[in-house]
């Protein structure tokens, strides 16, 4: 019976890696071609200052007859101004469409928020702004139906994890994978540092360790089969 329950426990890994690959992936960022086009039209204007962070520029779009609508355009993937400004890291521009009202919370044809976008690009300056002006670390994101939280968790990226955290995410949200933020660090991480770190925040936090995945396995089981070891002691502890 070994060999057929180590085929299966290979098999169920493979699936995992299968997995992680498209979910690191599936969000889009704005490629050169797409940025370039942005000059190009006049529709997207605001796109392309958002995107260099040209904050004259902004200033004189946002100021001008046609704000409102510049503020509701969006690109081929349904990206408004400020998706654009996220992807760039452009925390100046944020404030501006922030305080010329754009969507904070809106999302784009993946159904990424801003949020999620600086969640997942582990930039901790762009969330803080964000989450300062008002936007929210509660929203259902992504083809998954997740968060910021599990994203951010998956990826290890601890201090944004952190952040949401103080920001009152949802800590055992269950994504249609049937993963939580604290499974997904275990059967997406790598067990190293990170992820340490992030399940750490995640436990002290409250996160239940009693939620499982589709088979029945709790986060502790998942640790053990992967054998990782620290993350295991945190998750045994009482």
């Amino acid at each position: 019976m070994k060999p057929v329950r180590d085929t299966l426990r290979l098999a169920g890994l493979g699936l995992l890696v299968a997995l992680s690959a498209p979910i690191a992936s599936a969000q889009v960022a704005p490629d050169a071609a797409t940025v370039a086009g942005y000059a190009r039209q006049s529709a997207l204007r605001l796109h392309d200052a958002a995107g260099r962070g040209d904050l004259a520029a902004l200033d004189a779009l946002l100021s001008g007859p046609d704000a409102a609508t510049l503020l509701k355009a969006r690109d081929g993937h349904g990206r408004n101004a400020l998706h654009v400004a996220a992807h760039a890291g452009q925390r100046g521009a944020i404030e501006r469409l922030a305080r010329a009202g754009i969507g904070l919370d809106a999302l784009e044809n993946d159904r990424y928020d801003a949020v999620t976008i600086a969640a997942v690009a582990d930039d901790e300056a762009t969330l803080r702004t964000l989450l300062a002006l008002g936007a929210s670390a509660s929203q259902v994101t992504s083809r998954y139906d997740g968060t910021a939280l599990i994203a951010a968790a998956h990826l290890g990226h601890d201090g944004v994890v952190r952040q949401l955290i103080a920001a009152k995410a949802p800590l055992d949200h269950v994504n249609n994978l049937h993963w939580t933020a604290l499974i997904e660090a275990v059967v997406l991480g790598q067990g190293g540092p990170r992820h340490q770190a992030t399940v750490r925040a995640l436990l002290d936090a409250g996160a239940r360790r009693d939620l499982t995945d589709r088979e029945g396995r709790t986060p502790l089981q998942l640790a053990q089969a992967r054998g990782y070891r620290e993350i295991e002691a945190m998750l045994a502890r009482p």
